[in-house]
């Protein structure tokens, strides 16, 4: 079954430019998954009931243009796939009078809550999320060319407050993170922040993060797509890679890949 849903995008979800921050589509994205799960019989509450849950092992996400104050979105979403009865692949598209705004390809894992393994869903669960096929344009990244530009990192520790149902950091908050990472850059390059604008991010995980836990974010200017920069982040946790990614971005104003450069 395709659901459509209808989001609302919260105040402290905008920046200074009254435009949503990359985290923040994630953020109505995993509200989207959730909302569209609570329909097929799957609320929260059944999860936790359950001891089972997912989560993303790998996700893309394209802008078409930045969500703004006061609009709307219309989330379109439906399952995929679910293979081996353990991974399900969610397609969701965000669109606002009919035009589309964010597109993402979704990989969830199904785990057992204690061990945070992969689990076989139950035969109620598969039940409830049958594929369906439909014709549709993949979200892929954008063509890069490459290149070779400068690395720099973000230190610091992981807070507690930033651990969700499953006691680990919610897979949004890594492109907080690695956004943080460009947006401290250009603060020390003496360049305005606020002007940064999300174009394409894809991320990969691996191990999730924990309270507590020294977090480091790797970046690199890799090169370039269609005039804008192409960042690749790696994020260790006490020292083992916990995620990899590639952010795709522009500024308002300028060329954001030659000031990066």
């Amino acid at each position: 079954m395709i659901d459509e849903l209808s989001l609302s995008i919260p105040r402290h979800a905008l920046n200074p430019r009254h435009a949503v921050r990359a985290g923040e589509v994630w953020r109505l994205l995993q509200s989207a998954a959730v909302a569209a799960s609570s329909r097929h019989g799957w609320p929260p509450e059944r999860y936790r009931t359950s001891g089972t849950g997912f989560i993303v092992a790998h996700m893309v996400v394209v802008h078409h243009r930045e969500l703004r104050d006061g609009e709307t979105p219309t989330a379109t979403t439906w399952v995929r796939d679910f293979r081996r009865g353990m991974l399900s692949r969610r397609e969701i598209r965000l669109h606002c009078a009919g035009v589309p705004v964010v597109a993402t390809s979704q990989q969830w894992v199904h785990v057992s809550a204690a061990a945070m393994a992969p689990a076989r869903a139950s035969a109620e669960m598969l039940a409830a999320f049958q594929p369906v096929t439909v014709d549709h344009e993949p979200v892929v990244m954008p063509a890069v060319t490459k290149g070779t530009g400068p690395s720099w990192r973000l230190e610091f520790r992981c807070w507690h407050s930033w651990m969700d149902v499953l006691s680990h950091v919610n897979h949004p908050t890594y492109v907080d993170w690695c956004d943080e990472a460009i947006l401290q850059r250009l603060a020390t390059l003496g360049a305005d922040p606020t002007l940064l604008v999300p174009v394409a991010e894809e991320i990969r995980f691996r191990r999730g993060v924990l309270a507590g836990q020294d977090v480091v974010v790797e970046s690199h200017l890799s090169g370039t797509a269609d005039g804008d920069a192409v960042c690749t982040h790696t994020i260790t946790a006490d020292g083992v890679i916990a995620a990899t990614a590639t952010t795709v971005r522009r500024l308002t104003e300028g060329s954001l890949a030659a000031l990066l450069a």
